[in-house]
């Protein structure tokens, strides 16, 4: 006889929870996705830029472009990616990721709410000058720090759109500080 109970492993989406920590490359994604996953009980990093690298590895040369995020299975994968992750692991998941392109922006984020998940998204945002410095400052190969620098004025303009709001000034904040703000907007 089929039981209508849920198995153990399944999650409805609308108890699903994903916070999308957006902001250009230097803006302190990763390091405050870590921070925040260090405070939430079973919160998960998961880093979409992973599947980018994955696909570099597997899409023809023909095909590559200097941008992953520009290969639609890469959008495709990260939805997939957040998706299962969601259903085998309830906890709340951190997405550090940069995607300034509305169209991509709708693809992932606007899929996932499409398909029920709560996401809470934050663009992390500072002065272009404050994004450089910061960037300069990283411990990054040559080639990682020059791609990063050619991106900032655009993800920093492209990032203060209301279309990317919530939006947390990073200028005179500490990580703490991040953290906390993202945690009382979200209530978790």
């Amino acid at each position: 006889m089929a039981s209508s109970a849920a198995r153990p492993t399944e999650v409805s989406f609308t108890a699903a929870c994903s916070i999308w920590l957006n902001g250009a490359f230097g803006a302190g994604k990763t390091t405050v996705a870590h921070a925040l996953a260090a405070e939430l009980p079973d919160a998960l990093v998961l880093d979409p830029e992973q599947i980018g690298r994955m696909l570099r590895r597997v899409v023809p040369a023909a095909l590559r472009t200097s941008d992953f995020q520009d290969i639609p299975s890469w959008r495709r994968l990260t939805v997939a990616t957040i998706e299962s992750r969601l259903r085998d692991h309830p906890g709340p998941l951190i997405v550090p990721m940069t995607v300034v392109n509305p169209v991509y922006f709708d693809e992932t984020v606007g899929r996932l709410r499409r398909s029920g998940i709560t996401v809470h998204h934050f663009a992390l945002v500072a002065c272009p000058k404050t994004i450089r410095r910061r960037l300069l400052g990283r411990l990054s190969p040559p080639w990682a720090t020059w791609w990063a620098l050619r991106r900032v004025e655009r993800c920093s303009c492209a990032l203060r759109s209301p279309l990317f709001a919530a939006h947390i000034d990073t200028e005179k904040l500490s990580v703490p500080d991040i953290v906390a703000t993202i945690k009382r907007c979200a209530s978790v």
